[in-house]
């Protein structure tokens, strides 16, 4: 689902000549690092293409801590910005995490990880900085660092960084292994107390997460403590064993284990029990046969045959009404009850045609059109499931459409309200032709420009649907009297709908 996300930084930020906070900034200075890069031209000679890539592997490291002071310093910049205003002390800073990571284009989540990655750094960990910087040690290994010893205190930080001094060389030609079990180590050392006690504490944090895998997979993955997740392998395994010595059985170690887990999670062989699974895609794909991918919520883009075998059992399908069918794949044979959702759309935008209410929160009904057409949160670069269905212009000032609604993650809903924090939309209710877009504004003047995903059987840029009619004939003026006919008597429906 990464890139799903239509966005470009611009105004103030974007080295385009526009005039804003940051006008006087080098651009030529890094135009000119950029163009230094973008000439090397790669010779025959082996040696020199090597000293090539460290030398490039060694700017990046370099990069990496530029960008970590910056953040800092911007993060100091705004809390003193803030103590002006008279913000109270526990909200200074807020949305400077949000911040960075939309200039570093990265989700809010990530964002919130490189600024914290940055303050370690800076105020905490000199001598990793200093590492980092002259490419003894990568963005990740530094990473690393941070990472094992955020358990400990300033204080004892400090001393692990000097311990291991990574600026000497000391992890030269290490891996990430010997990287981790040198900083437990000095960590265990210095405060085995509080290490014992964060492991205690990492039982709380147990979850199961989602995410694709290609060709219509996913990775299920579960963060559990050593030895339930021991447990559970080890009962995966001896059941595989079991019946990998029937002679009739022909599926491997691996896809035992995966069947059994879904079977004892779920109750059922197929592992779907009642649950609804959305499926976005057009008609045409449905009924016709059509190439055009479906989406899938939560997954993303699938193949449109795919889509077509897991509703197609019957072929029976009824508006409002359950199908029965299923994927017919050998121990996937299953009764899946599916119903059918029309969502209209322009033709070629693949915009979606909603209808407005003047009440305060979304109807269900809106809010499953704003859902099919965000699929994730619509914060640029921003993958997040969508949480909140938010008011672009707040409700107080703004209508309850779909133009005016956006699908958002919790954080970045409340990282929007932040003094400072304006948004907009560029799409208008009554004039579908473009896909949904925003316009969002931080505290430091920066535009973003957020554009809805595009949804199946929207028509690629640069193209016109086709149209196989004479431009004259009878056939081509019915069918334009009948788009006149709709658009007519479309508002009034509209209207009476809401």
């Amino acid at each position: 689902m990464a890139g799903n996300r239509g966005t470009q930084l611009i105004g103030p930020g974007a080295p385009s000549g526009d005039a804003g906070p940051d006008a006087g900034f080098p651009w030529a200075q890094i135009g000119d690092l950029l163009g230094a890069v973008a000439s090397l031209r790669p010779g025959t000679d082996s040696t020199d293409l090597i000293n090539q890539l460290r030398a490039l592997e060694d700017l990046k490291s370099a990069a990496a801590a530029a960008q970590a002071r910056i953040a800092v310093a911007f993060g100091a910049a705004q809390r003193r910005a803030d103590t002006a205003d008279g913000v109270p002390a526990d909200e200074r800073g807020r949305g400077v995490a949000a911040q960075v990571a939309l200039a570093r284009r990265e989700s809010p989540a990530k964002g919130s990880r490189l600024f914290g990655f940055a303050k370690a750094l800076v105020t905490e960990m000199p001598r990793t900085l200093a590492a980092l910087e002259s490419g003894r040690l990568n963005e990740w290994r530094a990473t690393l660092l941070v990472k094992e010893t955020a358990c400990l205190s300033a204080e004892d930080r400090c001393a692990v960084d000097e311990e291991l001094a990574a600026d000497t060389g000391t992890f030269d030609g290490a891996g990430d292994k010997a990287i981790i079990s040198a900083a437990r180590a000095a960590a265990y050392r210095r405060d085995p107390r509080t290490v014992t006690q964060r492991a205690s504490h990492a039982a709380t944090e147990r979850h199961v997460s989602l995410r694709p895998a290609p060709d219509t997979m996913t990775y299920l993955t579960a963060l559990l403590p050593v030895a339930q997740g021991v447990a559970v392998h080890a009962a995966l395994t001896r059941h595989a064993d079991t019946l990998r010595n029937a002679a009739e059985e022909t599926r491997t170690r691996g896809q035992i284990m995966a069947d059994a887990l879904v079977e004892r999670t779920t109750g059922t062989p197929a592992g779907i029990c009642g649950v609804e699974v959305q499926l976005v895609m057009t008609d045409r794909t449905l009924f016709q046969g059509d190439a055009e991918p479906a989406r899938l919520p939560g997954y993303g883009i699938v193949p449109a045959g795919w889509a077509r075998t897991l509703l197609n059992g019957s072929g029976n399908y009824k508006r409002g009404q359950p199908a029965v069918g299923g994927p017919g794949q050998g121990a996937q044979d299953h009764d899946l009850r599916v119903w059918l959702r029309s969502l209209f759309t322009a033709p070629g935008t693949g915009e979606l045609v909603g209808v407005d209410s003047r009440a305060r929160l979304f109807p269900a009904g809106l809010r499953r059109f704003i859902q099919a057409r965000d699929d994730t949160c619509r914060t640029p670069y921003c993958d997040a499931p969508i949480r909140h269905f938010d008011h672009i212009i707040p409700c107080h000032d703004g209508p309850t459409t779909l133009a005016n609604g956006a699908g958002l993650c919790e954080a970045c809903n409340h990282t929007k309200e932040l003094p400072g924090w304006t948004a907009q939309t560029r799409t208008a209710t009554t004039s579908p032709g473009t896909r949904h877009v925003i316009d969002l504004r931080t505290p430091t003047g920066h535009h973003y420009r957020s554009t809805a995903p595009p949804l199946p059987g929207t028509e690629p840029p640069g193209t016109e649907p086709p149209d196989t009619e004479p431009p004259h004939s009878r056939h081509h003026r019915r069918r334009l009297r009948h788009q006149a006919k709709a658009q007519k008597y479309a508002q009034p429906a509209r209207l009476q709908a809401a």
